[in-house]
């Protein structure tokens, strides 16, 4: 498994969030939306200049911004 920001990920590509970076509101916004480590992610859909980022997670789907997703480190699962 390599481990890799959530942004970099291409549509369809899952793994399990290993790390949350950021500071302050924006770290916690991110928490409080159940965005943390040991989470199963799957990237859904992205807009076409890369802004935001749809994925799942937890049974529902989330839009993140993508400076939101880049300070996500997720490892990525090779199948």
């Amino acid at each position: 498994m390599t481990d890799r920001p959530l942004s970099e990920l291409k549509t369809g590509e899952r793994g399990k969030i290993s790390r949350v970076g950021g500071s302050g509101g924006v770290h916690r916004r991110i928490l409080d939306m159940g965005v943390i480590p040991g989470t199963t992610v799957e990237v859904e859909r992205i807009a076409p200049m890369g802004d935001p980022i749809w994925v799942r997670l937890r049974g529902y789907q989330l839009s993140l911004r993508k400076e939101e997703a880049a300070n996500i480190n997720v490892e990525v699962t090779e199948e």
